[in-house]
């Protein structure tokens, strides 16, 4: 089952000439969950040739502009080419009352279900499950109100070695098996040891999302060990100043955070407009993490299994 981010968005506060806004793509199974929405995201869903119809869920950090601008036009696209499929929108408090506004006084209907949810953005909670996955956000630490996510699948059934089964064993015995108990019979005794007849499960694979945020070291517990972790990295570190000032992180800070939290891949992203060459923050962080990447337009990064 695929597990891949693609990044559609990489840079902060205004876009430029070969940076968009933020936005990503996180594809788990056959499920798009699309992550912020800065302005130009369906552009962009169209550039890389992703399908909008098929986004299932939309998750909204904050509630400045670069990261939700693209947002009603993205919804109204999808409502002009006649969705049907519910949507789910997890953001945080004021988002539902804006988009009502643009569309109240636009006329527009939507045609599928919009399903809104309000995000306490100040608690690590979790906000979303399914068969295959759980979403708990991440408290950031912003000039408003800001919380990152957090991506995991849960825990995946054991193989079953198919020449060691016992023919006598029922569909539901097998079931137990799958999900690493023993079978017993009526009576309590031992027909059938799990580890005798099953493989050690796929692992369950992780990607938390850090949205824009001052460096918070607090995170450490709910980042503990991911797969993949995307960190704001605004500024280099010779402007922590300045990155503290403005609720923003730098480079190294980001890598300090990582090394912290043995993350096995970062990626840094959000970039200061005033960086027409991203190498210097790359190398500030591999200097601290060397399994770090840009998070920049285009890219695609895959967990295995």
């Amino acid at each position: 089952m695929d597990f891949e981010l693609r990044i559609l968005g990489s840079s902060s506060a205004t876009p430029s000439a070969n940076r968009h806004n933020t936005a990503q793509i996180l594809t788990i199974g056959n499920q798009y969950h699309l992550i912020d929405c800065g302005e130009g995201t369906q552009m962009q869903l169209m550039l890389y040739k992703i399908k909008h119809q098929r986004i299932s869920n939309i998750y909204i950090s904050h509630l400045h502009g670069d990261h939700y601008f693209g947002l009603a036009g993205l919804l109204s696209t999808m409502h002009l080419q006649g969705r049907q499929a519910p949507l789910h929108l997890f953001g945080p408090p004021g988002l539902s009352e804006i988009l009502s506004l643009q569309f109240k006084y636009s006329g527009t209907n939507l045609s599928f279900k919009l399903n809104f949810h309000e995000l306490d953005t100040t608690v690590h909670k979790k906000v979303f499950e399914d068969k295959q996955l759980t979403v708990h956000t991440i408290p950031m630490e912003h000039r408003i109100p800001c919380c990152g996510f957090l991506f995991r699948e849960k825990q995946k059934p054991r193989p079953l070695i198919k020449e060691n089964l016992p023919s006598f064993l029922t569909p539901p015995q097998l079931v137990r098996l799958k999900w690493g108990e023993d079978v017993y019979d009526g009576e309590g005794k031992l027909l059938v040891k799990n580890r005798e007849v099953t493989m050690d499960p796929k692992r369950s694979r992780s990607y938390a999302y850090c949205a824009d945020s001052r460096y918070k070291p607090d995170l450490l517990p709910y980042l503990n060990e991911v797969d993949l972790l995307y960190h704001e990295a605004t500024f280099a570190d010779d402007l922590r100043e300045r990155a503290e000032y403005t609720f923003h992180s730098t480079a190294r800070q980001a890598a300090e955070l990582a090394a912290n939290a043995q993350v096995r891949q970062l990626l840094i992203g959000h970039f200061s407009v005033r960086y027409k060459d991203l190498n210097p923050l790359l190398n500030e962080a591999r200097s601290v993490f060397p399994d770090t990447d840009l998070a920049t337009e285009g890219s695609i990064f895959s967990v295995v299994e």
